[in-house]
């Protein structure tokens, strides 16, 4: 667990995926299935607050890194979760180089960072507060997300961005937001992906992508990317339910 950092800015390949249903059985089910961490889906799926900390727990009780993709880029959500005892965060719509900053101040304590301290489960409530901020910048994964036109245009300067571990591409909204949706935008959109892995490696930047199947994973690790989102645990059960359905009902034919 304490190596996960180490192992994301030192480009070893990771893969993880999703965690979006908000009951920490479904953590734990995702926990043993051989992840190299999971990230908490806290942006797109109806998760609260308060279920963070339980979701995060399940995922230790398996010894797997969790990481939460917050809401956005407010301060509160980046330390409301890391105090939950999340091992790093993804911060959603990352557009300019300020914004990158922004989410590696509030990450990190100082002089790093201006991340506030408190007693929350991740310094064991208050027991374990001077042990956890000597260690707690060394060990926090800050993920930055780049699916905007916006952040296509700023990668070089988000990518030279002090503190910033993992420029992590959004496919989907990044394929909206450069209008190269669908199979006529594949090329436009490829391309695009391939500028942002290509600048985030050029600044010395572990990149990674969230990949809805495993067959498109080779193709980025092959120019660089080693940081790998495979689809979520919701995909997984609907794709598991409908081919065990669909071969029921070959049996039945």
């Amino acid at each position: 667990m304490s190596e996960f950092r180490q192992k994301c800015i030192g480009k070893t390949n990771l893969v993880g995926s999703f965690a979006a249903i908000p009951h920490p059985v479904a953590v734990e089910v995702m926990a043993q299935a051989g992840l190299d961490f999971l990230c908490i889906d806290w942006e797109h799926a109806q998760i609260s607050r308060d279920i963070i900390e339980t979701m995060v727990r399940a995922a230790d009780v398996h010894r797997v890194p969790a990481m939460v993709r917050v809401p956005g880029h407010a301060p509160e959500a980046i330390q409301a979760a890391l105090d939950s005892g999340a091992q790093g965060v993804l911060v959603p719509r990352v557009s300019t180089a300020a914004q990158a900053a922004m989410a590696v101040k509030a990450s990190r304590y100082p002089p790093q960072g201006e991340r506030g301290v408190g007693p929350g489960r991740a310094a064991g409530y208050g027991y374990r507060i001077p042990e956890y901020l000597a260690g707690a910048n060394d060990r926090t994964v800050v993920a930055v997300q780049v699916e905007t036109s916006e952040g296509l245009a700023n990668i070089d300067a988000i990518a030279a961005v002090d503190g910033v571990d993992v420029i992590f591409v959004g496919p989907g909204d990044l394929s909206v937001s450069i209008d190269a949706i669908g199979p006529q935008g594949a090329d436009k959109l490829n391309a695009a992906i391939a500028t942002i892995i290509g600048a985030t490696i050029a600044h010395g930047k572990t990149a990674g992508i969230f990949c809805a199947s495993p067959q498109t994973i080779s193709r980025w690790a092959a120019i660089g990317a080693s940081f790998f989102v495979l689809a979520s645990d919701t995909m997984f059960l609907g794709a598991g339910a409908a081919a065990n359905c669909a071969a029921a009902r070959d049996e039945l034919a």
